[in-house]
């Protein structure tokens, strides 16, 4: 078989799903893989923002489709992916960026929030690959990536949900992994450091904490939406056929210092 680079990086035509689709993540995800030809689909749960979002795309010329979806509801996930299947005949990709956050002392650490928390980065990351996992293992093909942390490799103080969230993701990336490596399924996660996003954005105003951020990563300055979008789309390309299983740290070598 003769391999050329746009056919080994390109998505044309590709089906790709994203949770979490209204996030800074997420919708920076589909606009990136919509402009390699991939055929975009953001679920979120609030549809205003995910209508807001489906314009200023349209404004860009790049069409993408949206739909509500709750991830902590097994049909509701079930329901939204096969209306993208009986929509496009197929699904491809499954992109998990669907993401909640709460710091705490642990002695007064919500309940509600170590709820919510594991419900939507774990729980709901579990039921989307599980919806989408049937379809892929009918194809005998897809591809699916996760987003972790570090904070799935370092703890925090007052980080009592968030980091074992993340560490969750990256077990059950893993074991998703090895299950469907012979059905040519492709597991993986990207793992970034502090990302300016919805979920941070009021935190890394307190100079305090900004600074001690800025501190701890070697590059010392921190990442941006865009440096995840290539990772993002190496991870679903036809070029890591071989690749599974893998978290990748975008972090500035903060895992490593």
């Amino acid at each position: 078989m003769e391999y050329n680079l746009e056919s080994m990086y390109g998505l044309q035509d590709e089906v790709a799903v994203i949770t979490g689709g209204s996030g800074s993540i997420g919708a920076e995800a589909g606009l990136n893989l919509a402009s390699l030809g991939a055929k975009v689909v953001l679920l979120g749960r609030n549809e205003d923002k995910l209508q807001t979002i489906q314009k200023k795309f349209q404004k860009s010329g790049i069409k993408i489709a949206i739909d509500t979806v709750d991830i902590l509801d097994k049909n509701s996930v079930q329901a939204a992916m096969k209306n993208v299947a009986d929509t496009y005949g197929k699904i491809d990709i499954l992109i998990n960026s669907a993401g909640a956050s709460h710091l705490e002392d642990a002695v007064d650490f919500s309940e509600e929030k170590w709820d919510l928390i594991m419900g939507v980065n774990v729980k709901g990351m579990f039921l989307s690959c599980q919806a989408a996992g049937k379809y892929f293992l009918e194809q005998k093909k897809g591809r699916i990536v996760n987003v972790s942390s570090v904070r799935g490799l370092q703890g925090r103080a007052r980080d009592m949900a968030y980091a074992p969230s993340k560490g969750a993701v990256n077990q059950l990336t893993k074991s998703l992994a090895i299950e469907w490596a012979p059905h040519n399924i492709c597991v993986n996660a990207i793992a970034p450091t502090f990302t300016v996003t919805d979920i941070n954005r009021e935190d890394l105003k307190n100079k305090e904490y900004h600074d001690w951020v800025i501190s701890r990563i070697p590059k010392r300055r921190f990442c941006e939406l865009h440096y995840l979008v290539g990772p993002i789309a190496f991870l679903c390309s036809p070029c890591m056929e071989f690749v599974t299983g893998q978290i990748l740290y975008i972090d500035g070598a903060w895992s490593v210092a």
